[in-house]
């Protein structure tokens, strides 16, 4: 849990900060001062709420007063907003082959220019298979066919490149759609 990480809840028998002085900060923001732990657990107890401790590295630790499971809704609420506001990008990946017939590289192609006027960005792969790994440049021109007509909806992010088997290029859609 994330909220668990920033403040850690003390309970009067933790050794760790058992000898050593707090600075105790009140449920309403006041300064108690600097206590021990059992008077702050007291001074929690009394006020019906948690002693948390929120800032262990500095000198002396300081501790709030504060209802410790509000807090911890509070701060799962605050990254599922953060995470509910996080633009995702999301990609798409279409492949090719060498010995493409006309149709079938037109629908793709449209796939293409589909995905890109979504905003999304676009990975095209060309497989090369047995004896076309001889002949990469065939591969290559296709590849440049397909960038020009996609040069209108997205513009090339990764040039192309030979990853093995497959040449590889990316898109990012057009900032103005």
């Amino acid at each position: 849990m994330e909220g668990a990480t920033i403040a850690k809840l003390l309970k009067n028998n933790d050794r760790a900060f058992a000898d050593r002085d707090l600075l105790v900060i009140g449920p309403t923001g006041e300064q108690l001062g600097v206590l021990k732990l059992g008077p702050a657990c007291q001074a929690a107890k009394d006020a019906k709420l948690d002693l948390v401790l929120v800032a262990e590295s500095s000198d002396p630790p300081v501790c709030r007063i504060m209802n410790f499971g509000k807090f911890l809704y509070e701060q799962k609420k605050k990254l599922k907003d953060q995470k509910k506001n996080q633009a995702v990008q999301k990609g798409k990946e279409i492949a090719f082959r060498l010995n493409i017939a006309d149709h079938d590289y037109e629908v793709k192609i449209n796939h293409c220019l589909e995905f890109l006027n979504e905003g999304r960005k676009l990975k095209v792969t060309l497989k090369l298979k047995g004896r076309e790994m001889a002949h990469p440049e065939m591969g290559f021109e296709l590849i440049n066919k397909i960038t020009e007509d996609l040069k209108e909806s997205g513009v090339l992010d990764v040039p192309a490149k030979l990853f093995g088997k497959s040449i590889i290029v990316s898109f990012n859609p057009k900032e103005n759609r």
